[in-house]
């Protein structure tokens, strides 16, 4: 079971990376355009990507076995 949620983690670490990106992304355009406030997605991206990491967690924790 620990290899499944190892390849899960790993996955899910990989999409983390990629809304970071994307939010950089985000960022750089609305900065280039001359914005002064966060693009809305970039807060969506942010959200997303802090949701993803929250799983990465639980799926390190040991199984306590309450269920």
């Amino acid at each position: 079971m620990a290899q499944e949620f190892d390849e899960i983690r790993n996955r899910l670490e990989a999409i983390a990376e990629e809304l970071a990106d994307l939010a950089i992304v985000r960022l750089r355009e609305s900065i280039d355009a001359g914005g002064r406030e966060l693009p809305v997605d970039e807060k969506r991206l942010t959200r997303a990507r802090r949701a993803v990491e929250k799983a990465i967690h639980l799926l390190r924790e040991p199984d306590e076995g309450v269920f």
